[in-house]
């Protein structure tokens, strides 16, 4: 799973989440609420939380099933870790190949005919990496 950090990066450059059954977010709330809040990890569901579309937007819905009693957050109020196999689908056509290494993996992608590496522990985070890039490349 990426980093708190890299799923910020990525927010912030402009990835856009559309939440769906499976997706994993944590919540980045004011800082009036508690930090073990913002630290846990939700899975989006139909039947614990789901994703409503309102008239100003999206809202993910926490059907009673938290014990500190939130209804919902708007979805700006939520961080998208995304997993490795939708990170690697984002990358799409500029995704050459992913590389077992002795300690790490490396992750090889061609933006606008350069081909960058990515290296990490864990693949996803090299993922994510490399869709930070493409994504700041594309701006």
């Amino acid at each position: 799973m990426i980093s708190r950090e890299l799923a910020v990066a990525l927010r912030d450059a402009g990835l856009v989440w559309h939440p769906a059954s499976g997706d994993r977010f944590q919540l980045d709330l004011p800082d009036t609420v508690e930090l073990e809040v913002e630290a846990e990890i939700f899975t989006v569901s139909e039947m614990t939380i789901e994703a409503r579309r309102t008239p100003t937007g999206t809202d993910l819905a926490f059907n009673g099933t938290t014990e500190w009693a939130l209804d919902s957050v708007r979805l700006a109020d939520a961080v998208w870790l995304p997993r490795e196999d939708q990170l690697r689908e984002l990358l799409r056509g500029t995704f050459r190949r992913l590389v077992r290494l002795t300690d790490s993996f490396l992750v090889e992608v061609e933006i606008a005919g350069e081909i960058l590496r990515f290296e990490h522990p864990d693949p996803s985070e090299g993922y994510g990496r490399a869709l930070l890039e493409l994504i700041s490349r594309s701006r």
